[in-house]
């Protein structure tokens, strides 16, 4: 008999460091219901779907534990750095509408990235031919750290 995993463990990049300077990096997220994608768009903030705001509401709802916080807010969400944003959306993405592939593949692209915070004191270096370099893939190269992210979801800007 097989059941539906409901609740998957992430370990952020670099973590959120709350107003004691306590650093919280693991965390769970459980599957998204109908209900937490539409209840954010109810938000007076909140201007239409591809407004960002949403997406900070949609995390707050289904980022069941983040460290050792008793509560997790919008305000914790928007207090993350955004390697932990962009690493967020894209684990829910995957947990949400991909399939055991992705989810290994996201899984062993954070483990294999040096991105993990201070420690790593390694430069930044580009790909050793640039011409052959992908837009969204300009951090893969043969000593390059893999990218958590391959492209950079652009937001349109709202008219002034």
């Amino acid at each position: 008999m097989s059941s539906l995993r409901t609740s998957y463990d992430f370990t952020l990049p670099r973590g959120y460091v709350d107003g004691q300077g306590r650093l919280h990096r693991t965390g769970t997220m459980r599957l998204a219901t109908a209900r937490d994608e539409l209840e954010p768009l109810r938000d007076p903030l909140v201007t239409g779907p591809d407004d960002p705001r949403l997406t900070i509401l949609v995390l707050t709802r289904v980022i069941e534990k983040l460290g050792d916080l008793e509560l997790i807010t919008s305000h914790e969400i928007e207090g993350l750095f955004a390697v932990d944003l962009a690493f967020l959306q894209d684990f829910y993405g995957v947990i949400n509408f991909g399939d055991q592939e992705e989810f290994d593949a996201l899984v062993s692209a954070q483990r294999s990235t040096r991105l993990l915070g201070v420690e790593d004191e390694r430069p930044t270096s580009a790909p050793s031919d640039p011409a052959t370099a992908d837009e969204g893939e300009a951090e893969e190269g043969d000593d390059a750290r893999p990218s958590l992210r391959r492209a950079v979801e652009e937001l349109p800007r709202r008219a002034q």
